[in-house]
């Protein structure tokens, strides 16, 4: 063996040691013996429908989050009238998305009207305008249809961001989260089998307030639906015994000084009774905000309020500096981590609900992984019979090779960290055919060199020089064709096109190079004018 083939015959070795590297920690039983410690951690992924897992439908409220940005946008029309001098009431929000606006003097009407006009041109269709009592303008206005559109688009992608961004926390490898229609989210969680737990965090809105609570309204009075302007009346949960949670009521004033919008972390921490609670850390700017509101209330009980239910309400006994604060609430390890995550992760801009849950078994994954086996051992075997009866010694390079492809293939799948779903079976079944395309192009040429009298060595050397910038063209197109698939592609489409990918670039490297290295080496030593057996 020359120099030259030598160092070929080597990089070949090495880059099929390391395929198996790769693809052994994925067989059963090596990853936890001792050749496993040696070899890298990665694993080949699996996906749903291989694995078992859960499968949701996820359906955003809409309307909650019309309403939500009706009442945000009435806070920043106020604001903005603020700063401009014109003085108007609390915009409240009225049901069929209407929000209702007062100006306390009519003087002000064309002041009004320019605030409008310079900050909420396109997002506000003015529907109502009324002179009422006290010399007031009653305005009535709805979202325009444009910007309805935007906030849906808006909320979808905020909602898959924060869902993703709660998943990847909760551990799950390689979910598969997507928008599936105008307000519906598709999540995939494979080897995911805790169905309960993982609805409860997807779905937790986390929408985290601090209210004052106002103990001078008489509570009983108050559960009758007597309440002062400006005031709501929520549960408030506290610890049973039995691990369960009690509610009473409490009374508190509307308005949020504080949101959750501001929190940069969230960790869990035991108290001295073994109790966990929830410690939050804020930005600078709300730090500057919840230092402001604790220095303008000492004394009063601040409610920390999360989807509507009050968790706490500890009495505020002087102003709190640092950014730092914490929820309180008699919280299990468990569900002080699972708050601590949706906190971290940001909270939903709308409620979620699920519409339709389903749980695929291990069992049944377990089943069609054994049929795509079944079924890529026997498209492996009828091709190398193939090749062997109609290539005859050469078929023996192809068969080789192909058994490599498939190795360096699943070694691809693991070194990425992708994953391997059931079309991505079918994709790695279907490079079977496609390693040995390559083959049956380059021993055909050499088989037509041969047929014009040329000498073994040299229709080997332009059967490989010819077929080679074909097949590079070709393939070349295939995998366009695949990245097309996985951009646009979604869950098991895109493990479709990830191992297509991965089959094309290692047919192209052990077909063209590797059996190239097996014909030179079965050349060596042979008369130059002895037939080959092809």
């Amino acid at each position: 063996m020359d120099k030259r083939l030598r160092w070929k015959a080597i990089l070949a070795a090495a880059v099929l040691v390391i395929g198996l590297g790769y693809v052994l920690p994925s067989i059963p039983g090596v990853k936890g013996s001792f050749l496993g410690k040696l070899l890298p951690g990665n694993e080949i992924n699996l996906g749903l429908d291989l694995k078992g897992g859960i499968y949701l439908t996820l359906g955003v409220d809409m309307d909650k989050a019309l309403e939500n940005n009706l009442a945000r946008q009435g806070d920043e029309l106020k604001a903005a009238a603020r700063e401009s001098n014109v003085a108007v009431l609390q915009p409240i929000v009225l049901p069929g998305r209407k929000l209702e606006v007062v100006l306390l003097d009519a003087n002000q009407q064309e002041a009004f009207d320019g605030v409008l006009k310079k900050n909420f041109r396109d997002m506000f269709v003015q529907e109502g305008r009324d002179i009422v009592e006290n010399n007031r303008i009653r305005y009535l206005f709805s979202f325009a249809p444009a910007y309805v559109k935007y906030i849906g688009r808006l909320t979808i992608d905020q909602a898959i961001k924060t869902i993703r961004n709660r998943i990847d926390q909760f551990g799950v490898a390689e979910p598969d989260i997507r928008k599936q229609q105008e307000d519906r989210i598709q999540v995939q969680l494979p080897g995911l089998q805790d169905p309960q737990r993982a609805i409860q965090i997807i779905g937790k809105t986390a929408h985290l307030e601090f209210k004052i609570v106002d103990d001078e309204v008489d509570i009983e009075k108050a559960k009758k639906g007597l309440l002062p302007p400006g005031r709501e009346i929520l549960p408030m949960m506290s610890r049973r015994p039995d691990g369960g949670y009690a509610e009473t009521q409490v009374v508190l004033r509307k308005d949020a000084l504080f949101t959750g919008e501001y929190i940069t972390d969230a960790q869990t921490r035991p108290d001295q009774s073994g109790r966990f609670h929830v410690s939050l850390s804020f930005n600078s700017r709300g730090s500057q905000i919840f230092e402001r509101v604790t220095g303008e209330n000492v004394k009063k009980r601040l409610a920390i309020v999360l989807d509507g239910k009050v968790y706490s309400a500890p009495v505020i006994q002087e102003k709190i500096a640092g950014g730092h604060a914490s929820i309180t609430g008699n919280f299990s390890d468990t569900e002080a981590r699972d708050l601590a995550i949706v906190l971290r992760a940001g909270s939903l801009p709308a409620p979620v609900n699920v519409l339709e849950q389903r749980t695929v078994g291990p069992s049944l994954g377990q089943e069609s992984i054994d049929k795509g086996v079944y079924a890529a051992v026997f498209a492996a075997a009828a091709i190398i019979l193939f090749m062997l009866v109609y290539y005859n010694f050469a078929g023996v390079f192809a068969d080789i090779v192909l058994v490599m492809n498939i190795v360096l293939t699943l070694a691809g799948l693991a070194a990425l960290g992708a994953t391997l779903t059931l079309p991505g079976i079918a994709g790695i079944i279907l490079t079977i055919g496609m390693a040995v395309d390559a083959n049956v192009l380059i021993f055909e040429r050499i088989r037509e060199e041969l047929r014009h009298g040329a000498m073994p060595k040299a229709a080997v050397d332009k059967g490989y020089s010819r077929a080679s910038l074909a097949i590079v063209d070709s393939n070349t197109t295939n995998v366009i064709v695949a990245a097309i698939l996985y951009q646009f592609g979604t869950g098991p489409i895109r493990g479709f096109a990830v191992t297509l990918v991965l089959g094309i670039l290692m047919s192209m490297f052990t077909a063209i190079f590797v059996s190239r290295i097996m014909f030179d080496q079965y050349l060596v030593g042979r008369a130059p004018e002895k037939p080959i057996s092809i």
